[in-house]
C-alpha cells in the first residue's frame, strides 16, 4: 500500500505545484495591469497638464485667434475620453469628471461669447487627476 500512495502523493504534489504556479502567473499578470493603468494614467495626466497649458495661453491670445481655446478643449475632451476607457479607479474617474465639468463650463463660457473665461477650475481639476494618478 505505501507503493501505491507515493504515486497518488506525486500527482498531489504536481497539481499543488501547477496550481501555485498558476496563482503566481496570474498574480503577476495581475500586478503587470495595475501598473500599465498607472503608467496609462500618469502619461494622460501629463498630456492633460501640456492641454491645459495650451488653453490658458490660448485664452491670454484669444483676441487674436479664439479658435485655439476651441482646440485646445477638444484636445483636453480627448485625453479624458482616453483616459476614462482605461480605468476602473473610483478616484480617478472622479477627478476625470470634476476635469469634464471644468472644460464644459470654460466652453460655455466661451460660446456665451466670453473671451477670457476663468480656466483656474480647469487648471485645479488637471492637478487633482495629476495627483490622484501619481499617488
Amino acid at each position: 500500500m505505501p507503493a501505491s500512495r507515493r504515486p497518488r502523493r506525486g500527482r498531489l504534489t504536481a497539481i499543488a505545484a501547477a496550481t501555485a504556479a498558476a496563482a503566481l502567473t496570474a498574480g503577476l499578470t495581475t500586478g503587470c495591469d495595475a501598473v500599465d493603468k498607472a503608467l496609462d494614467c500618469v502619461q494622460t495626466a501629463d498630456a492633460i497638464a501640456d492641454h491645459v497649458t495650451a488653453l490658458q495661453q490660448a485664452v491670454e491670445n484669444a483676441a487674436n485667434d479664439p479658435s485655439q481655446a476651441d482646440a485646445s478643449l477638444d484636445s483636453i475632451e480627448k485625453s479624458l475620453g482616453q483616459i476614462g476607457d482605461k480605468t476602473d479607479d473610483a478616484d480617478v474617474d472622479q477627478a476625470v469628471d470634476h476635469l469634464r465639468q471644468a472644460v464644459a463650463n470654460v466652453r460655455t463660457a466661451i460660446d456665451d461669447g466670453d473671451r477670457t473665461p476663468d480656466v483656474t477650475p480647469v487648471t485645479a481639476a488637471a492637478g487633482e487627476l495629476t495627483k490622484v494618478c501619481t499617488s
